[in-house]
């Protein structure tokens, strides 16, 4: 998906016709919301009834459901107390944004977000109330730092009982300790009885190393990180040149 939210109509084809195929089952693991994913999963043909997603970076699975109001079912929600954390980061970052996931709605906020940023409803809270009760993720933004900035910072403050991917902007989020895509996309893996060497993922962020480790056969994005490209098998092209294409048009060969 390019910055700008849009799918490359090449990217929606080869995604439709891999999860066409008997016996393979595509399915999206993203740190996006719940309520951001399921619009993408729509424009490329995978809103399908029992199909199991995982979001937050692996703290939230659902399970399409056209049954119910919000259109799916939680499977797995892991949560944290997010408290030590942010008073961590508020130290070091006092004027960082800060926001909570509440599932299925959105984020309550220290502060709004820069537009586009966040997907779902905010909720401007108080500080203490975000540090309440226990969360799928906290994210912290400073938009006047940049992502070197944020990992110094990271590595400096040594955080403690909480995994921690830093986006490709000063973007931190905060997961339950040990939980990550691959540790959800495992469980997914036993739900649909698919043997561990039969599986393949794509990824372009940090929060996507420990799935390229996890996968029998990964590919990097062209543009990722280097931290992300060691992690992987093999490397495609970038977003932009429709890399994703690539990479899948690879996986349909070796099925065909």
């Amino acid at each position: 998906m390019h910055h700008d939210g849009t799918l490359s109509p090449r990217v929606v084809d080869v995604v439709r016709r891999l999860d066409e195929l008997p016996h393979v089952e595509v399915v999206i693991a993203t740190g996006r919301a719940v309520e951001a994913t399921l619009p993408v999963m729509e424009q490329l043909g995978l809103l399908t009834p029992g199909r199991q997603t995982v979001c937050s970076n692996g703290a939230v699975t659902v399970e399409v459901d056209p049954g119910t109001e919000r259109g799916f079912r939680v499977v797995d929600v892991v949560t944290f107390d997010p408290a030590p954390a942010i008073s961590l980061v508020r130290r070091e970052l006092p004027d960082a944004l800060i926001a909570v996931e509440d599932v299925g709605s959105g984020f309550k906020v220290s502060t709004p977000f820069p537009h586009g940023e966040l997907w779902g409803e905010e909720k401007v809270v108080p500080v203490e109330e975000l540090m309440a009760d226990p969360v799928t993720r906290v994210t912290f933004r400073d938009p006047s730092s940049t992502s070197e900035e944020f990992s110094e910072l990271v590595e400096r403050m040594g955080l403690h009982g909480v995994s921690y991917a830093v986006g490709w902007s000063a973007w931190l989020d905060l997961a339950p300790e040990g939980v990550s895509k691959a540790s959800a996309l495992e469980q997914v893996r036993r739900h649909l009885h698919v043997e561990p060497y039969r599986t393949v993922a794509v990824g372009d962020q940090r929060n996507d190393c420990e799935m390229l480790v996890w996968a029998a056969c990964s590919y990097a994005m062209g543009q990722a990180p280097a931290e992300v490209l060691e992690a992987a098998d093999r490397v495609t092209g970038t977003v932009e040149e429709d890399g994703l294409v690539d990479a899948l048009e690879e996986v349909l060969a070796e099925l065909a």
